[in-house]
């Protein structure tokens, strides 16, 4: 699988099979993230794994009730011990650097043959209480990882290259 394939195929999935990820698989996935840049190499990213049902459960509980959180058989806690260093631009480097990480999570789970689903509804002090994280670490989004359910390949809605790219400045459309 090539990664144009990888992200042609990559969408959100909220509905699972009760069939369990595999540990290597999962191992993968961190791995995949490991490599992920992040800016002035400081790798705050982090991870955590949970696939107990009691625990899916109380994260599907903090995520605003949403169900599909517990569906999945693996969720991971994307998060970040960070320093709070904001880039010269102005922007925060952590939770960028999580996305980024998380992104690589997702286009392997594809290779792999597993869905995911970017949750960022959710309250993080009950995230945190409920697999012991540190109040120092944030909570950057939550990671739904499993087999699909849904076997459809709808299209993705997108806005048209026109309406988001510029060439050279704002406004300059790009002649093809």
């Amino acid at each position: 699988m090539t990664v144009e394939e990888a992200i042609k195929l990559r969408k959100s999935v909220r509905s699972y099979l009760p069939r369990p990820v595999e540990k290597e698989k999962i191992l993968e996935l961190f791995k995949a993230a490991r490599l992920a840049p992040s800016a002035s190499n400081r790798q705050e990213w982090r991870f955590v794994a949970v696939t107990r049902d009691e625990t899916r459960r109380r994260l599907a509980q903090a995520a605003l009730g949403q169900s599909f959180v517990y569906q999945a058989p693996c969720v991971i806690v994307c998060c970040a011990d960070t320093d709070f260093h904001v880039m010269t631009c102005g922007q925060a480097c952590y939770p960028i650097d999580v996305a980024i990480a998380i992104d690589h999570m997702t286009l392997r789970a594809v290779e792999l043959g597993l869905g995911t689903c970017w949750v960022g509804a959710f309250n993080e002090g009950e995230v945190k209480q409920t697999i012991n994280i540190p109040e120092r670490i944030r909570v950057v989004e939550l990671l739904t990882v499993g087999y699909t359910n849904d076997q459809t390949l709808k299209p993705k809605n997108r806005l048209p290259l026109d309406k988001i790219s510029f060439f050279e400045e704002w406004g300059n459309r790009m002649q093809l």
